[in-house]
């Protein structure tokens, strides 16, 4: 998660910028872990690629803005489900892992009768999302607990 974030950041963030959101965002999540709807991929004996998808609120980790809202479950009639905490290692980047844990949350909020997902991409990610048919929402700067400001872009799909 951190080798990701500080490595695929360049060109997306300033030095502080990356420097914060490895310490905040490169972080695991534990709502989608407890929850069992996250995936890795091992490759050559090691974790290079991990993410989830959750039927909770909250659309990411790292801030404390999320920290209020409800605990409860989404409603797959009306409520997106959300894409959180992908990433993988910058060695691994563009051979296919993220898109193979993607379509592995895509399928699994599919089977719980989710006909959408939304997520909160940083701005390296942008470009693979929109590949995935994800659209952009709205512009969002994230406030990290020391303050700095993470620029980043909520996006949705609709499933077909």
């Amino acid at each position: 998660m951190k080798a990701s974030i500080r490595t695929l950041s360049e060109g997306f963030y300033d030095e502080v910028q990356a420097e914060a959101a490895e310490q905040f965002i490169a972080v695991p999540d534990p709502d989608v872990i407890v929850d069992g709807t996250y995936f890795v991929v091992e490759a050559e004996g090691k974790l290079v690629a991990c993410g989830g998808w959750s039927r909770l609120q909250k659309l990411f980790t790292g801030t404390t803005d999320q920290e209020d809202l409800p605990g409860g479950k989404l409603d797959p009639a009306v409520d997106s489900a959300r894409i959180r905490a992908m990433f993988v290692h910058p060695d691994f980047a563009r051979l296919g892992f993220g898109k193979l844990i993607y379509e592995a949350c895509e399928r699994a909020a599919r089977e719980c009768g989710f006909l959408s997902l939304e997520l909160m991409a940083t701005l390296p990610g942008v470009p693979f999302y929109r590949r995935l048919g994800f659209l952009d929402v709205e512009k969002a700067d994230l406030i990290l607990p020391n303050g700095v400001v993470l620029p980043c872009l909520k996006m949705r799909k609709v499933l077909g």
